[in-house]
């Protein structure tokens, strides 16, 4: 179990006045209390390390405390599956065209969501419930590093991001907390990865 820096108030609770205090009230009061403790408004805009980091959406997955990266040090781009998007692919070009990062590791986990559904379904209950189906792709995947090799592939191979040189993919292991590296080629992983 990972600790908070805040005291956890049950949703609901009853405030002062009697009011209930709900999460959302309880995270702008988390906010008003890192404010006050707050040292790091010198920090340039660009990541200190050139880094972006692309993963998953999952509440498991904290990729900065899990590579010991603090604030400022790099880029974090976050979807249902840590799978490469256009979405994703944009704010990639921003993050290297505009803001100098250079190096780039995506981070799939053990125990994802998109395993659990197909895009099909989605979309289908989508369509039965509105009448409507989305234009965004859902990219559901039934082989972590299959996918994961192809999200790399949709970076190295994009005419829009210029560095494509130190792009790495990993699976996060939920179980074990710990870091498996997967290659653009299915070889063995880079000297020096984790597992």
């Amino acid at each position: 179990m990972v600790a908070t820096r805040y005291a956890i108030i049950p949703d609901g609770t009853r405030g002062r006045r009697g009011v209930p205090v709900h999460l959302i009230d309880r995270l702008v009061g988390n906010a008003d209390e890192w404010a006050r403790d707050f040292t790091a408004g010198e920090l340039a805009v660009q990541p200190s390390l050139r880094l972006a980091v692309v993963a998953c959406q999952d509440s498991r997955l904290d990729p900065q405390g899990l590579l010991g990266l603090g604030p400022g040090e790099a880029h974090y781009m976050r979807n249902a599956g840590g799978t490469v998007t256009d979405d994703m692919l944009r704010s990639l070009v921003i993050s290297q065209r505009f803001l100098g990062t250079r190096e780039i590791v995506l981070i799939h986990h053990t125990d994802c969501g998109m395993l659990r559904f197909t895009d099909d379904q989605l979309l289908d209950d989508l369509h039965a419930e509105t009448g409507m189906r989305p234009t965004w792709a859902v990219e559901t995947f039934d082989d972590l590093d299959a996918d994961l090799r192809q999200s790399m592939r949709r970076i190295t191979t994009s005419p829009f991001i210029p560095h494509t040189d130190r792009v790495r993919g990993f699976v996060y292991e939920v179980e074990t907390g710990r870091l498996r590296e997967v290659t653009a080629t299915g070889r063995n992983a880079h000297p020096g990865a984790g597992g």
